[in-house]
């Protein structure tokens, strides 16, 4: 012992003494302050390992020393002790977290064997939480592959910036992982025992993702029977990880930079500010310093987020990590089918090389998903991989080469059109092979007037022909 530190909060200046002096008698270093206010003040500025307040004091009593405590640091021990022994005050001091009730009456053996056994438990849980740590950077649900030089630098910047508390912004395509860079730097991070909450931004409407966000009160529209929590709250010591960031309104922009900047938020017809303690990271596909230039995207916003950017390389600038992409896929997906392992011919590794990947690290997963599923053999051929892989030049499509004329939108257009054509026009399955979003294939179908009447028209003609 040496350099354990108590806090002693006692309005007695005879008990408080005594505290202080056989505490110090065990080496403790021991600091005392006779009011809940100064207390509180005192534990934001310095750091303790044990508490010790009294139950009835003026101002703050016990109770509320110990919430506010809680909520400063809540692995720090507090030990109630108070003059009149009250069941009714032992409960609610245990239920508000207390790590032991005592009477001031209590012998001075069993006072100090209580302050030690809090310093040990409290050495545990910390040394339980250090090892919970080192494992969860060991080991994710879902695995990060990939060896090649560029994404060695992304993951070696994630390593980098998980132990740090900063807001983060990952840029990359569809289907390039983003929310697995955010889930592993949670889990190398000082929050892991926290939630990771994750919502799409460009999967809701306004007002429904204003509400999923920050919550709101009852009667604040209509179907709003009782509050809600919104998803700041429930990520409360944990990570919140916003995906398409750049598809909000700008209502929604202007509540996010008010979490940024005063980390509280206001729920939908509420009036009262909530505190939140969460770690922002914060993903999008698209170029949001154009969107800046353009007035889409708050530039206040923009570079609050922007503290580290990461910017994840698509699958086509990274094609050595294809071969270890494709192991792993294989095995999971034969595994989960019962299948004996499948191998892949030369040919068909050619085509997997050769083709682009516009859908990305997502859509190389469907491609062998579905091999797996229709391939009945022990070997995956380059007659297993999709059509549209397979005539390709120059990792594109030869019918988009040809077509090389056309600007970039009446290439993405076409390429559009001809996936939907292929698939039946079933979007949900277009944007699985496109390797983005059903939500963002529908304001791309907008964009261009492809609305549904152009698919009622391609399955009217197939119903004829």
């Amino acid at each position: 012992m040496g350099h354990e530190r108590v806090l002693v909060v006692e309005d007695e200046e005879g008990m408080r003494e005594f505290l202080k002096i056989l505490l110090g008698k065990e080496r403790y270093e021991v600091a005392a302050c006779e009011c809940g206010k100064d207390a509180i003040e005192k534990f934001k500025e310095e750091s303790f390992h044990v508490v010790i307040t009294d139950v009835k004091m003026p101002g703050m009593n016990g109770i509320e020393v110990l919430s506010a405590i809680k909520e400063i640091d809540p692995q720090v021990p507090v030990i109630i002790m108070t003059g009149h022994a009250s069941m009714e005050t032992a409960i609610d001091a245990v239920n508000k977290g207390a790590f032991a009730y005592l009477l001031k009456q209590a012998r001075n053996e069993e006072i100090k064997q209580m302050v030690k056994k809090a310093i040990e438990v409290r050495s545990l849980k910390k040394e339980n939480r250090f090892l919970k740590q080192e494992l969860k950077k060991s080991f994710t649900k879902r695995p990060i592959i990939g060896k090649s030089e560029k994404f060695r630098q992304v993951l070696s910047l994630v390593d980098k910036v998980a132990v740090t508390d900063s807001t983060i912004l990952i840029f990359g395509e569809s289907g390039t992982g983003k929310e697995l860079i955010a889930r592993e730097i949670h889990h190398k991070s000082s929050r892991l025992d926290g939630q990771f909450v994750s919502i799409n931004c460009g999967a809701l409407p306004e007002t429904l993702l204003e509400s999923e966000l920050f919550g709101h009160v009852r009667g604040s529209f209509t179907g709003a029977v009782r509050d809600k929590e919104g998803l700041f709250t429930v990520a409360k010591g944990g990570t919140f990880f916003l995906d398409e960031v750049g598809e909000t309104s700008p209502a929604i922009q202007v509540k996010l930079l008010r979490v940024l900047q005063e980390r509280e938020i206001i729920p939908v017809g509420g009036i009262k500010p909530i505190k939140v303690d969460v770690r922002l990271i914060a993903a999008t596909n698209s170029d949001l310093e154009q969107d800046v230039e353009t007035g889409k995207f708050r530039a206040d916003l923009f570079y609050r987020l922007n503290v580290i950017p990461i910017h994840i390389p698509p699958l086509r600038e990274r094609k050595d990590d294809i071969p270890l992409l494709v192991e792993h896929f294989l095995n999971a997906y034969c595994k989960t089918s019962d299948n004996p392992v499948k191998t892949v011919s030369p040919e068909a590794f050619e085509v997997l090389l050769r083709y682009d990947w516009p859908g990305n690290v997502r859509e190389l997963e469907n491609v062998l998903e579905r091999a797996v599923i229709l391939q009945e053999g022990e070997g995956i051929t380059a007659a297993d991989i999709p059509e549209k892989l397979r005539y390709v030049t120059n990792g594109k499509r030869g019918s988009v080469v040809a077509t090389s004329n056309l600007t970039l939108e009446e290439l993405e257009k076409e390429y559009l059109l001809k996936i939907l054509e292929e698939t039946g026009w079933r979007k949900k399955r277009a944007a699985d092979i496109l390797g983005i979003n059903a939500s963002t294939l529908y304001r791309k179908l907008q964009r261009y007037s492809c609305d549904k009447t152009v698919g009622e028209q391609v399955e009217s003609a197939k119903d004829n022909s």
